[in-house]
């Protein structure tokens, strides 16, 4: 065969790795540094630069090319090490895993952007999301369907599919919803059925076990993560949500104004109902048997809050968040 050289990753600082494979098919990394390091190149065995558990953008890459080179038929199958599983840590925190980008349709026309995310209970799977995303009267949103985006290879964040629920069955409703003596609560949930998603369906679930648990105590300012793609924004390239930063800005633990619900301080947008509202479990970090996702997740993210009073010339908006308190989805998913 002929000896070829292919291009694998390039960071942003100029730094490049290239695959090249010898007319014998020796296969070798080459790295070359940035002028500003001197850009004297250097080679690797592929074995050698395998052989690492470190998860790197250029180490992933260029595992995504080698299986590309195979099924392509273009590099012979061999014995080497690089042909075995190699151990690796996740390439992505597991909580950017757990929130799903939502689109909802009537018919073939696309509606909304939203943010959902799943939770597994029982062996059971199911997407979480605000309920005024799958239906709306005030504002005469009535979809029949959404689309989740699900990622499709461990190895390579970038291979993703839409994924289409419909929100009705011979005319009932397929979401679960709640209301208490405040009213309405603004969380739907719809089953999955595992068997239906694609095999190789790359996401994390939270579970009960991430729920606060009821003598927990979150002080008023705590820090929160809103993980969610506000105006649809996101890692269009890895298909990842981004996190919005807050603080807990009422009570937690007790009932604003009434209703299921805190608020919290944080700069939300349209797009991000439905996201997960979490904070780091503090019982979790930092110990042995830390968990894939040492987080509590403490509510659903809704909508922003509004004074129907404030003087828009005048008043900035308030800056502040409604978030539904998690403990419905065990009443939502028994």
């Amino acid at each position: 065969m002929q000896a070829q050289i292919l291009d694998v990753y390039s960071s942003p600082n100029g730094d490049t790795w290239r695959l090249r494979i010898g007319a014998d098919e020796s296969r070798v990394v080459q790295h070359v540094p940035n002028a500003a390091s001197g850009g004297q190149a250097s080679e690797m065995p592929v074995e050698a630069f395998l052989s690492s558990d470190e998860a790197t953008p250029q180490r992933d890459a260029l595992v995504v090319l080698l299986g590309q080179l195979r099924r392509d038929a273009l590099l012979p199958s061999t014995h080497d090490s690089d042909e075995r599983p190699v151990p690796r840590k996740p390439a992505v925190d597991a909580l950017l895993l757990t929130a799903a980008r939502v689109r909802t349709f009537a018919g073939e026309a696309h509606l909304t952007n939203a943010s959902g995310f799943f939770f597994a209970r029982d062996e059971r799977l199911f997407l979480v999301t605000s309920r005024h995303v799958v239906s709306d009267a005030p504002s005469e949103h009535f979809p029949d369907r959404l689309e989740i985006e699900l990622h499709i290879d461990a190895d390579n964040l970038g291979a993703s599919t839409w994924f289409s629920l419909p929100l009705y069955a011979d005319g009932v409703a397929l979401w679960r919803e709640g209301a208490d003596d405040g009213g309405a609560i603004d969380v739907a949930v719809l089953e999955l059925e595992r068997d239906r998603l694609p095999e190789t369906a790359r996401f994390d679930a939270f579970g009960p076990e991430h729920l606060p648990k009821p003598d927990g105590e979150l002080p008023v300012g705590a820090s929160v993560l809103i993980v969610g793609f506000p105006l649809g924004f996101h890692d269009s390239l890895h298909h990842l949500p981004v996190v919005r930063q807050g603080v807990i800005a009422s009570a937690f633990g007790l009932r604003f104004q009434g209703k299921g619900c805190f608020i919290t301080d944080a700069r939300t947008h349209r797009g991000t109902s439905g996201a997960p509202v979490v904070t780091r479990d503090p019982s979790k970090v930092g110990s042995t048997d830390e968990p894939r996702l040492p987080w509590l997740l403490l509510g659903i993210h809704s909508s922003t809050i509004d004074m129907g009073s404030r003087d828009v010339q005048v008043d900035e908006t308030l800056g502040l968040n409604s978030a539904w308190y998690s403990d419905i989805l065990m009443t939502l998913t028994r």
